[in-house]
C-alpha cells in the first residue's frame, strides 16, 4: 500500500512524532492539574497518548515483505 503523502514530506512527520508526543505529554498534563483539574489532567493524559500513540503507529515505517 503507498502512501498518499510524498516521502519528503512524511519523513520529517516519522521523525518528529516520537519527540512532539514525548515533550508535549509531560509538559501538558501537570500544567492542566494546577490550573484547571486533576481530572482536566487524567482526562489530558489518556487522550493525548492515544492520539499520540495512533499518530505514531500511522506514521511508523515498517520493512516491506516481499
Amino acid at each position: 500500500m503507498t502512501s498518499p503523502i510524498p516521502t519528503t514530506v512524511l519523513k520529517p512527520i516519522v521523525a518528529l512524532t516520537p519527540m512532539v508526543g514525548a515533550v508535549v505529554l509531560p509538559l501538558l498534563v501537570p500544567i492542566l492539574m494546577v490550573r484547571v483539574s486533576i481530572g482536566a489532567g487524567v482526562a489530558a493524559a489518556v487522550v493525548v497518548s492515544c492520539i499520540w500513540f495512533t499518530l505514531m503507529l500511522r506514521t511508523s515505517e515498517m520493512p516491506h515483505h516481499g
